[in-house]
């Protein structure tokens, strides 16, 4: 912690009992020498009070079990003990009048003040906050094993212990020590990690030394990925440090601040709370810098921040709509434009205000380019679905909407197309798309997703095909596709797991008019899936199983 101000001394102390005797020698003569002072009153004043409180906190702490174990009781009273002489030094200089400068004698009188201050704080540390323990008790204490407690565990220990006690550059030792050994062996600090040790690492993140801030982002940053200790770190107060170092921090304060926000903001709760300590805006500022890590980060923790429902509106002030979309298109990786994608769908899922937002800064055109331009992630695509019932007919096709969408249903993955599905399900509840929808060729590559082993996959597409099939000429294209009736039918399961099955009756009923569509329903057993649908009063159900059970065909049979 300091280094020993009596080494080379005749009768040099060796264990922390002589140390202990030799301050308790000095408090009295300090105090002594101190009251002789007469300039300087108001300081002197000050320097006796706290000199005057040593004895009862030193009384304290030798009482403690581990009082002589422990190497940092041993370096506090050291430290205590030059003080001490420092005090008796300055007295002496004060009552002969032999210092240089008034001015000069008030800041050393300042520091020596200081320094008191700092070693009362550091034993009221050992005694009261467990560090004392904490740097020598074995795991069988602290934590579940019964075995002793390895070296390793030990110093590590008295490592975080040193984060809470002497001053700034024995910290800032004692973290650089610590960073050393996270990237070495990061599960034995996490080991023996306590609360304490948080929140003088978090204390940390604010020092005015640029090296102590980035050693201490560093190691804050190492433990938030270990996901072991989130609730510790948000209740001791690490966001608003780290929000701050995001905003002003050097580079490596930036990138590392930036990366634990984006793990702790996966929790809704804290997520909300980035909000709330003013953490949309600098995040929104890096989203538009060159660094790729950093913009990352930015645009993964705004996402996550955007799927709570209160918070949408205030971010959409800050100005997220355009600099999402902005991303959307020039983001560096394309892990920051998924994200980008993603933020969008989950701004546009409720507001109609945000949805008119995003469709006036171009947000159709964006999500376009590239859901055609990449892998077609289904965020991009189910942003894309909110935005289109509030545009008319005429700009979805100006926009080359619907052959986006056809191509991600003919060639996407299975998340993507079921996003795709959806879509389609919204653009054809407009009576004139249904037509243009039809006649584009959507209608086989819904039919062919029927197939799907997902019930949510299965589900959308029957809803789209039910949808279409209002329109007769659709129904004839459906009727045509000699998977059609044998897919559906197999959507009749009446499992609870299938949620399909309602929209499935929907199609066949429609079907169901044409003799031959019926008989290929007899064949694939419709009958016996139906009689459980009725019991189960499915909508339409009862219809679809008469008309199958009728002995003559309607007059208004197809074929």
């Amino acid at each position: 912690m300091v280094e020993d101000s009596m080494k080379g001394r005749p009768g040099d102390c060796q264990l922390t009992e002589d140390w202990l005797l030799r301050v308790q020698e000095l408090v009295p003569l300090a105090l002594q020498k101190a009251m002789e002072v007469k300039v300087f009153p108001g300081r002197w004043k000050m320097i006796i009070y706290k000199t005057e409180q040593i004895p009862s906190r030193l009384s304290d702490l030798s009482s403690h079990p581990f009082f002589s174990k422990n190497a940092l009781c041993k370096e506090l009273l050291q430290a205590v003990s030059k003080t001490m002489e420092e005090v008796i030094e300055l007295a002496e200089i004060c009552v002969q009048d032999r210092y240089e400068g008034k001015l000069r004698m008030q800041n050393d009188l300042d520091s020596l003040s200081g320094k008191l201050d700092l070693n009362l704080r550091d034993c009221s540390h050992l005694i009261k906050t467990g560090v004392l323990g904490e740097a020598t008790l074995p795991v069988s204490v602290t934590g579940t094993s019964t075995e002793p407690e390895s070296t390793d565990h030990k110093n590590v220990r008295e490592l975080l212990a040193r984060l809470q006690i002497g001053h700034l550059e024995a910290k800032h030792r004692a973290l650089e020590s610590l960073v050393e050994v996270m990237n070495e062996d990061e599960k034995t600090v996490l080991a023996v990690l306590g609360r304490n040790n948080i929140s003088a690492l978090i204390q940390l993140l604010a020092a005015t030394s640029p090296c102590i801030r980035e050693k201490a982002t560093m190691a804050i940053c190492s433990i938030v990925e270990s996901q072991s200790y989130e609730n510790w770190l948000i209740s001791e107060g690490v966001l608003p440090p780290l929000i701050r170092l995001v905003e002003s921090g050097s580079a490596l304060c930036k990138e590392k601040a930036a990366m634990s926000l984006q793990r702790l903001s996966t929790s809704a709760e804290t997520a909300r709370e980035i909000v709330g300590h003013g953490g949309a805006q600098p995040l929104l500022e890096i989203c538009q810098t060159s660094n790729s890590v950093l913009q990352a980060a930015a645009a993964c923790t705004l996402k996550n921040m955007s799927t709570i429902p209160e918070v949408r509106q205030s971010l959409a002030e800050e100005g997220i709509v355009p600099i999402m979309i902005n991303l959307l298109g020039n983001g560096i990786l394309l892990e920051s434009k998924d994200y980008a994608a993603e933020c969008l769908k989950n701004l546009t899922a409720g507001s109609e205000n945000l949805r008119n937002n995003v469709i006036s800064e171009g947000g159709i055109q964006s999500l376009l380019v590239f859901i055609d331009g990449t892998h077609a992630k289904e965020s991009a695509i189910e942003a894309l679905r909110n935005l289109v019932s509030l545009v008319p007919t005429e700009v979805i096709t100006s926009l080359g909407v619907l052959p986006c969408l056809l191509r991600v249903l003919r060639g996407g993955s299975l998340g993507a197309q079921q996003a795709a599905a959806s879509a389609i399900c919204v653009i054809s509840s407009l009576p004139e798309m249904k037509k243009i929808l039809g006649e584009a060729g959507f209608i086989p590559p819904l039919i062919k997703m029927l197939e799907a082993k997902s019930n949510s996959v299965r589900e959308v597409a029957a809803q789209a095909i039910a949808s279409l099939m209002t329109l007769s000429q659709n129904s004839n294209e459906v009727k045509k596709d000699e998977n059609s009736v044998p897919n559906l039918v197999t959507l009749l399961d009446s499992s609870p797991h299938n949620t399909a099955k309602k929209y499935a009756v929907a199609c066949l009923v429609n079907l169901a008019l044409s003799k031959k569509c019926k008989k290929l329903m007899i064949s694939h057993g419709a009958i016996g899936y139906l009689k459980k649908l009725v019991e189960m009063e499915v909508p339409s159900a009862k219809k679809l199983l008469e008309r199958l059970e009728r002995g003559n065909l309607s007059i208004f049979s197809w074929n």
